[in-house]
């Protein structure tokens, strides 16, 4: 089920599963702060430029980041469209939440004012 009505549960599936990873959730936050090239990312991971080149694949599909070609490299930059999305899904399942608890606490009051 997709509360939000913009991410459609194919983009929702490929978002949290973007997110579910560790290092992909650390490339995410480098590229918001300042973009790099798939050379700078695979700077920081004890792993291999392709095994970072699939995790930026992974990320990519999910449209939490994009990348432009500046002469031989390949810039990563964050998308925060997909991050306002994700965040816009995220709130609207709290919303839910609350109002299940709200539904909680109005039946409990009744229970205590019709045995009180």
């Amino acid at each position: 089920m997709v509360v939000d009505a913009e991410l459609s549960d194919t983009e929702v599936d490929r978002l949290f599963q973007a997110l579910a990873d560790a290092t992909r959730r650390d490339i995410v936050t480098r590229v918001i702060e300042r973009e790099q090239s798939v050379s700078e990312l695979a700077e920081h991971y004890a792993m291999s430029f392709a095994a970072v080149q699939k995790h930026v694949a992974v990320l990519e599909r999910a449209s939490l980041v994009g990348k432009v070609r500046r002469g031989r490299e390949q810039i990563v930059h964050g998308d925060p469209i997909t991050l306002r999305r994700a965040t816009a899904l995220l709130e609207s399942y709290e919303r839910l939440w609350h109002q299940r608890i709200a539904s909680i606490d109005e039946l409990l009051a009744e229970d205590e004012s019709s045995t009180g």
